[in-house]
């Protein structure tokens, strides 16, 4: 598909130049390139702002601007941050996440540190203290009152959001933790490793209950959801553990470093599919309980129908850059890739949704709620965006 592409900075630059550049990229295609200008403000305090030949601005506000390339039959729509915060860590933001009432952020760091902050402010309110090394993912459990996280040092945490204090470790895992997984309220949760595994975890008896997948494979991304009734999952070899809480009809997906794209029954550890991608896999998602979205490291972003994994229903490519980070919204999704873009694509809408900002930085993750997203950064900063704004 056709990416068009606006200089990060637009909002100032229009304010301040007056001028800001653009691109319209299609695969196979010469780039075009054009610009956006600011003639002046209208009598509301809204930019005029006018396209060089081959673009045309469609709709402009005071956060973002409507732009089409009609010679390739593109539109998107670029919107600046409503806020950024830029004290809650020193360095590289790697993972973020919002609680469920949408009051709380928590955010890991390539500074070392994790920490919970107010969603409106970015004022920290606590410091979450006991990974040795890294902490490569967070995430809120449901109740938005505990924290879960997985680190470098191959151990996964819980934590109170209210006090700080650790309140389970887990320890199993041969290789650094990449990433989490929640089962319905959170009594057991799920994770997965650069040793090629991927385990569930008794919360409540702080134990290991399996290993759901031994991939020889670093597992880069997993997300678990409710599979498709259609869709055999295969039955257990031992009867589960009666600590296993809402495992039956869960369907694992696993993004691994070996190309491959793998579904496995979660309470029956059967494997469901194998797809083989183009390139190492990042991340992996649901969009519901038949279409799943998995992302590779060269810029693919993968649609699948779980019942049949043959062939995709679509492949976007946007960039070359890896995708790193998935997230479902409203009908469609969020994905960002290591080139600093962050876009929307839903279905009732004609035009891409761009969350502008990032420049050249790649945006690791992206977290939301209600009509407020948040990204988090190589450059350290965290903004958040406001589709009430459109």
């Amino acid at each position: 598909m056709a990416a068009l592409r606006i200089q990060s900075d637009w909002s100032r630059a229009l304010r301040d130049e007056g001028e800001a550049w653009l691109s319209c990229r299609c695969p196979g295609k010469p780039t075009l390139y054009g610009s956006v200008t600011r003639r002046g403000l209208s009598s509301e305090g809204i930019p005029d702002i006018a396209a060089s030949e081959g673009f045309l601005v469609q709709e402009v506000t005071k956060k973002s601007i409507l732009i089409s390339c009609p010679h390739e039959n593109v539109s998107t729509k670029f919107l600046a941050p409503y806020t950024t915060f830029s004290r809650i860590h020193q360095k590289s933001i790697t993972c973020l996440d919002i609680s469920s009432g949408g009051g709380l952020g928590v955010s890991t760091s390539t500074d070392g540190t994790m920490k919970i902050w107010q969603a409106a402010n970015g004022e920290i309110r606590r410091l979450l203290e006991g990974h040795v090394y890294d902490v490569n993912c967070c995430r809120f459990f449901p109740s938005g009152l505990v924290v879960l996280s997985g680190g470098m040092d191959a151990q996964l945490k819980i934590w109170s959001a209210e006090d700080a204090s650790c309140v389970v470790t887990f320890k199993g895992h041969k290789g650094g933790i990449l990433d989490t997984a929640i089962v319905d309220r959170g009594r057991n949760v799920l994770s997965c490793s650069r040793d090629g595994t991927a385990r569930l975890w008794d919360c409540g008896k702080s134990a290991c209950l399996g290993v759901i997948a031994d991939c020889g494979s670093p597992v880069n991304g997993i997300a678990v959801g409710t599979a498709d009734d259609s869709l055999n999952l295969g039955a257990p070899e031992n009867p589960p553990s009666e600590r296993e809480i809402g495992t039956e009809g869960k369907i694992l997906l696993l993004a691994r470093e070996d190309k491959k794209l793998q579904g496995v029954g979660l309470q029956s550890r059967q494997p469901v599919f194998l797809f083989v991608g183009s390139d190492a896999f990042n991340c992996c998602t649901f969009l519901s309980s038949t279409y799943i979205l998995a992302g590779t490291q060269d810029g693919n972003i993968y649609q699948l129908d779980v019942r049949n994994t043959n062939a995709p229903i679509q492949v976007i490519h946007r960039s070359g850059a890896p995708v790193l980070s998935l997230l479902p919204y409203q009908d469609g999704f969020i994905a960002s890739q290591g080139d600093g873009t962050c876009f929307i694509l839903q279905q009732d809408l004609d035009y891409v949704l761009d969350l502008t900002e990032a420049d050249c930085d790649p945006v690791y993750k992206v977290a939301s709620w209600e009509k407020e997203i948040y990204t988090c950064c190589r450059d350290g900063i965290v903004r958040r965006y406001q589709l009430s704004d459109l």
